[in-house]
């Protein structure tokens, strides 16, 4: 889907996560998350001199393209899917997985899509408990992706 153009920007506040295939039935989970970073895409330049050059310079080439981690964060509902897929991974059977992050509008309408391919959990953080705090009990899910594209 082509990202749809408008004269004002979409809120950062109403979104989807989906990861596919995850699921014990292996169904598609879509979750609510409180949080998505990481949708960056670093392409390192790689510099060459060349010794022969009468004047010398450096040039630069298109190097690798590095897919940064998706950091996704929520408030935790007893829903075990995200877990059981960490455990995996703890027990040496990493399952890799694929996924979207949608943008919706205020009509809940699907605006822009990111893709992840070959994804999987890298670290999970439980909350941050205490007898004072007045706060939700979130979770943190962090998972290494090797594609990203804009569908």
């Amino acid at each position: 889907m082509p990202p749809v153009q408008r004269d004002d920007p979409y809120g950062a506040y109403n979104f989807l996560v989906e990861v596919i295939g995850i699921a014990p039935d292996g169904h598609d989970v879509t979750a609510s998350f409180t949080e998505v970073t990481g949708l960056t895409v670093d392409i390192q330049p790689i510099e060459y001199r060349d010794g022969n050059a009468k004047k010398p310079h450096v040039t630069k080439q298109q190097g690798l393209a590095k897919m940064s981690n998706l950091v996704l964060k929520r408030g935790i509902t007893g829903h075990p899917e995200f877990w059981n897929w960490v455990k995996l991974s703890m027990n040496g059977r990493t399952e890799r997985a694929e996924g979207a992050i949608t943008l919706l509008d205020e009509n809940r309408s699907a605006v822009m899509r990111w893709n992840f391919r070959r994804g999987w959990p890298v670290k999970y953080t439980g909350p941050s408990l205490g007898a004072t705090k007045n706060e939700i009990a979130l979770e943190t899910l962090e998972l290494c992706v090797e594609e990203l594209e804009i569908a």
